[in-house]
């Protein structure tokens, strides 16, 4: 196995490290080596002082990706245990196919099991997705149920073309601002670049996790905690990764948050468990009382029957409707009026909407003229109280990828996979994907970056393993994965500068990151 660096770019210390995989295939694969920088066609860009972007390609030119049918595991999994492979290959033999197994393992996360994850059975080796797909079908016809696939996506694997592209902020040198932001409503979803033409940023990149579908709220509203211009306007999904852009990006960290908030009528409280979403819809769960698990769980929506929401001025769409009650407040926090569900937010004001119980506590002590008040606390894993002011943000995905200057994915802790059940989260974390990342180095400057993906033969993407390490060999200290998939899109002076993966173009996303001059 080659472990070796190669260094790209000395202006910002970018080293490429190896992409490492693990996969011990009954055919003798090898591991895959490293994916070399090709030298000859990156570009550096100093788009500002203290600004710099650099792009270009990791290759490896002993990779030799194709296409292939894998067949799926037992329920929904991927993967299956030994005798199941065994015994699929047997019947795959029978039936006239030569079938390879491939033992695959665990990468080096830092909360799930070590050795072998599980094991998977594939048939063929094709240049082109059609023939892979003919042979699909010969394989179904037999009875099994599989998938076209292409090799480059394993992580277990070598990806041939990786393509990248890195921006660096030095605080100490750039005089203009970085934060999240939401552009005017936290209900809207905007595309990366028409944001970032709109505030003539230097550089852009998308944000958190966000709803896209209406069976999960309402579309464009954040799944997990985000703070614009000092105001909370969505509350975490248990204890999640998040990147504080305090004092407009000159004082950057990178966090565990959580959030509590607490609404109190006189002597009376009742816990708020949502800001800005649906009452009784949990995107991503981690919330307490939350159904079927109060845990963080990547993509999942959980219910709350008891569920006490807070909208914002930024809210601006109309207000969910349904049983319940809402109460309008004014900016002070003094009772306007009590009623249905429905409307729109005030100017200046807010509103809450209780259902289940926590309708009842609004019915029963929110009076007209008198005052609910409510308390807002964000804390990082270490306890410490993280106090927003205005020029202070709050952007969060999952999960963590590099922390006090060590490789450390707490995909399982953070939701993003689950080691009992392989159905879900595998392809997730596990498969290459397009990726957006943040992280800080030692120096304190903040580093974007993104790898396009699910392009065979153009730009595989990374899992999670590999994003790790290719923040840390950029030189982070601290990193946290951000949304990816068709999500992922960097700006360059107001213009998408990457290939995003979605068919359609640029996707609508939630919030983003915008480097103002």
């Amino acid at each position: 196995m080659r472990n070796e660096e190669r260094t790209v770019g000395r202006s910002l210390g970018v080293r490429m490290g190896a992409a490492l995989g693990a996969v011990v295939v009954l055919a003798a694969i090898h591991p895959p080596a490293q994916a070399a920088p090709d030298t000859g066609s990156w570009t550096t860009e100093t788009v500002a002082p203290g600004v710099q972007v650099r792009a270009g390609v990791l290759r490896d030119a002993d990779a030799e990706p194709s296409w292939t049918v894998t067949v799926q595991g037992p329920g929904a999994a991927p993967l299956g245990d030994r005798s199941w492979a065994d015994d699929t290959a047997g019947r795959l033999r029978d039936a006239g196919f030569e079938p390879r197994v491939e033992r695959v393992v665990w990468p080096a996360y830092a909360d799930t099991p070590h050795g072998t994850m599980g094991w998977r059975v594939r048939v063929g080796s094709y240049g082109a997705s059609g023939e892979a797909q003919g042979a699909r079908e010969k394989v179904a016809a037999a009875g099994f149920t599989a998938v076209a696939e292409w090799t480059g996506y394993d992580g277990q694997h070598p990806a041939d073309r990786e393509s990248v592209h890195v921006a660096v902020i030095d605080p100490a040198r750039f005089s203009g601002s970085v934060a999240a932001t939401h552009d005017l409503s936290v209900a809207d979803r905007e595309t990366t670049s028409s944001v970032a033409a709109k505030r003539h940023s230097l550089v852009a990149v998308n944000g958190g996790f966000f709803v896209t579908s209406d069976a999960d709220g309402v579309q464009g509203t954040m799944a997990g905690i985000a703070a614009y211009d000092g105001e909370l306007e969505s509350m975490a999904a248990g204890s999640r990764a998040a990147l504080i852009l305090a004092d407009g990006g000159r004082h950057a960290r990178i966090a565990d948050l959580t959030s509590t908030v607490t609404a109190r009528a006189g002597s009376s409280t009742y816990a708020v468990q949502g800001i800005n979403r649906v009452p009784g819809k949990v995107r991503n769960c981690g919330r307490p009382g939350a159904t079927p698990t109060e845990l963080p769980r990547q993509d999942l929506t959980c219910s709350e029957a008891d569920d006490l929401v807070k909208f914002t001025p930024r809210f601006r769409a109309a207000l969910p409707t349904g049983p319940g009650t809402q109460v309008v407040l004014e900016a002070d926090g003094r009772v306007v009026s009590t009623g249905p569900r429905g409307g729109t937010v005030p100017a200046g004001g807010s509103v809450l909407q209780g259902i289940g119980a926590a309708s009842g506590w609004l019915t029963a002590h929110a009076r007209q003229g008198e005052r609910i008040a409510l308390e807002e606390v964000v804390r990082d894993t270490a306890g410490r109280r993280v106090r927003l002011d205005a020029d202070d943000s709050i952007v969060s995905a999952a999960p963590t990828l590099v922390k006090d200057g060590r490789i450390a994915i707490d995909a399982a802790t953070e939701g993003t996979l689950d080691p009992k059940n392989l159905s879900f989260g595998y392809a997730w974390s596990n498969v290459r994907q397009p990726r957006t990342m943040a992280g800080l180095d030692k120096r304190g400057r903040l580093i974007l970056a993104t790898v396009d993906g699910r392009q065979p033969g153009v730009s595989e993407g990374f899992t999670l393993a590999e994003a790790a390490r290719f923040m840390r060999s950029l030189g982070a200290v601290q990193a946290l994965n951000l949304d990816g998939g068709g999500s992922t899109a960097m700006a360059v002076n107001g213009h998408l500068a990457n290939v995003t993966s979605d068919a359609t173009g640029e996707r609508a996303v939630g919030d983003t990151v915008q480097v103002v001059p």
